[in-house]
């Protein structure tokens, strides 16, 4: 009888239509603006605000998250649009594809201090790489803004409400991201997100405003065009100067792991590219001792077993990159014990069994002529970013089997 019962529960189960499923398709990392990068209080006090970004995958419902996550009290978000933008760099939408969205069935959201909140579902058809304009009205502007700086995407400001206009005539324009963290979309069974944790490099310094042109975005390109990976999302969640051990611009990467890792919908796949903050900002002012530059190599070793320990416990397998050439860079200047420890760093990282598998970036950027320093051809012109042909390089060099 058991075997019987066994053989029409498969069979049933192979019959069940597969279950389409919430995937982020594009997301970013927040932060506390900077005095430069943050917007005038008059500027955000009853304000639309409009925001370009670029989906990977696409889906028949969206969702999309809002942050209050580093506000010092309550946000009041009076009314939310999402639709179809014209053209990536610029505020017109298609207003046929405008859908307002919805926060427990109200068109208005309060979100708590240090909090993010996502809308309900609604029906929208995005398509995969498809660029959205979300607009927000906030009544009064946020009491401790939180956003991205590094969105290489240019945003825009308008006094009133204008959620729903088609184009926003006399917008200010600022190329930074306020208070929207992601989008995800109601995927098919075989959809899945790969987040990929990392700092300017991975948020794009030395890629065009508007361009989509970061290395996760190549990525998503590529695994778009492969009909076995094309299911596959790319969350960036680069963040300009982070850090494994220490806050730069924004949270070190262990503090904002849950956040920006664990919490993403779909996630199964990170990529690690993290580390040459810690190494550059070590002598950046000054030398220090041999023992100071093996505690540093030691301590960024234990955050990634840390990263990788807390992944796996989530179902989530960890790639390792390794740390790009900086040995021209004017704002690190680093010497020998510097590119020592980068080298004591990526030998960890390429020795079998740390990460699941590794991207080796490194081999990839540097000069064979003189491997402490990043390929001309690569370079942004600053010894210590990529060029867009460089993060070009890089998304070519990642193995699309570590996805199928």
């Amino acid at each position: 009888m058991r075997k019987i019962w066994m053989a029409l529960l498969a069979a049933a189960l192979a019959a069940a239509p597969a279950q389409a499923g919430w995937v982020g398709s594009w997301a970013t990392s927040q932060q506390i603006p900077e005095d430069r990068n943050a917007l005038p209080t008059a500027d955000l006090t009853d304000a639309t605000l409009r925001q370009i970004v670029r989906l990977s995958i696409g889906g028949r419902r969206v969702r999309v998250l809002l942050s209050n996550a580093f506000g010092q009290e309550p946000l009041r978000v009076e009314a939310a649009h999402v639709a179809r933008a014209i053209a990536a760099d610029g505020a017109r939408i298609d207003p046929a594809s405008d859908r307002a969205l919805t926060f427990d069935g109200s068109g208005a959201v309060t979100i708590p201090a240090g909090a993010n909140y996502w809308s309900d579902p609604i029906a929208f058809d995005a398509q995969p790489l498809a660029t959205l304009a979300v607009t927000i009205h906030l009544p009064r502007a946020p009491q401790g803004q939180t956003g991205h700086p590094g969105s290489r995407a240019t945003s825009y400001v308008l006094a009133g409400n204008h959620v729903a206009a088609s184009d926003l005539a006399g917008a200010k324009t600022v190329d930074h991201w306020y208070q929207l963290a992601g989008i995800a979309v109601e995927a098919g069974p075989k959809a899945r997100a790969i987040v990929t944790l990392g700092d300017s490099i991975t948020d794009g310094h030395g890629a065009t405003t508007n361009g989509n042109n970061r290395w996760p975005d190549q990525l998503a390109d590529r695994l778009r065009a492969d009909s076995a990976t094309r299911s596959l999302a790319v969350l960036n969640h680069g963040i300009g100067g982070n850090r494994l051990l220490n806050d730069g611009a924004g949270p070190n990467a262990l503090a904002r792991f849950d956040r920006d890792v664990l919490a993403q919908p779909g996630v199964r796949y990170l990529i690690v590219l993290e580390g040459i903050n810690d190494l550059g900002t070590l002598t950046r002012d000054a030398p220090v001792s041999a023992d100071a530059h093996a505690a540093l190599v030691a301590r960024m070793i234990g955050v990634y077993r840390q990263i990788v320990d807390r992944a796996h416990a989530a179902g989530i397998k960890v790639y390792g990159a390794t740390i790009l050439p900086d040995g021209t860079s004017d704002y690190y200047h680093p010497d020998a014990r510097n590119e020592a420890d980068r080298q004591a760093v990526n030998a960890w990282i390429r020795a079998p069994g740390n990460f699941d598998a590794v991207i080796d970036f490194d081999a990839v950027m540097r000069d064979p002529a003189d491997p402490r320093r990043i390929r001309a051809a690569f370079d942004s012109g600053d010894g210590l970013h990529p060029s867009v042909a460089g993060y070009r390089a890089m998304a070519a060099a990642i193995p699309l089997r570590l996805f199928r």
